[in-house]
């Protein structure tokens, strides 16, 4: 599902030189698979899950996704890639002049579904998520718990085929935390893909899966029982 064959990514930094993000990386990721991808703030988590939705190309190998290879993709074909993956993101990035239902409706308007599927659609992820009751509410008026559950919701009213989540457990109390990390685990457990980058090794060690470092421009596996000991 998710490849990256000996990948390099760099960046300009102050005095004309180039800061080395990744080199030489190399993974793979299966069909249904869950993987964290974690390590400290400016260690790349963000920019690995760029490199996959090709906001990032690299300056060397290529990455993969399904049948998707950023050597191979022009411009205009990114957006098509970016409606078979879900993307969440740390600060939710709502349209805050929309309620919840049009929140959610917004990418399936995008890729011209019908109007009465669009209704049944955002009604089902509502109802999975909790919030079928506050499809009227304006995201100002949610907690941030339930912000992200709009999120996740809108994430997947395409049907994707990859999640990608960059740190969306990052801003919110243990307890909210753990209710949205068991969406997460009952998307995964329904065959979804799932990319997470993180920080909180509370969720990771609590909900284990395949874990990835970042360490040196390379990801290494770790167990999930050693992070944060």
């Amino acid at each position: 599902m998710i490849e990256f064959d000996q990948v390099r990514v760099s960046y300009d930094v102050p005095g004309g030189e180039r800061r080395v993000v990744f080199d030489r990386l190399s993974l793979f990721v299966g069909r249904g698979e869950f993987v964290y991808i974690v390590g400290p703030t400016g260690s790349g988590k963000s920019t690995l899950l760029k490199l996959l939705y090709m906001d990032v190309r690299p300056d060397a190998g290529h990455v993969r996704v399904a049948d998707h290879r950023s050597d191979r993709m022009k411009p205009a074909d990114v957006p098509y890639l970016r409606r078979s993956l879900g993307i969440v993101f740390q600060d939710f990035q709502l349209l805050p002049d929309r309620d919840v239902y049009e929140n959610v409706a917004f990418p399936m308007y995008v890729t011209g579904r019908p109007n009465k599927e669009i209704r049944q659609r955002v009604m089902h992820v509502l109802t999975w998520v909790g919030l079928a009751h506050k499809r009227r509410r304006l995201p100002h008026e949610l907690s941030g718990g339930e912000q992200q559950r709009v999120v996740i919701a809108r994430a997947i009213a395409n049907e994707p085929y990859v999640m990608l989540a960059d740190e969306p457990t990052g801003n919110l109390d243990p307890a909210v935390a753990d209710d949205i990390q068991r969406l997460f685990m009952n998307l995964h457990a329904q065959g979804m893909t799932i990319l997470m980058a993180t920080h909180d090794y509370r969720i990771v060690r609590k909900y284990p899966s395949r874990t990835l470092a970042v360490v040196g421009g390379q990801l290494l596996e770790v167990d999930p029982e050693t992070l944060g000991a």
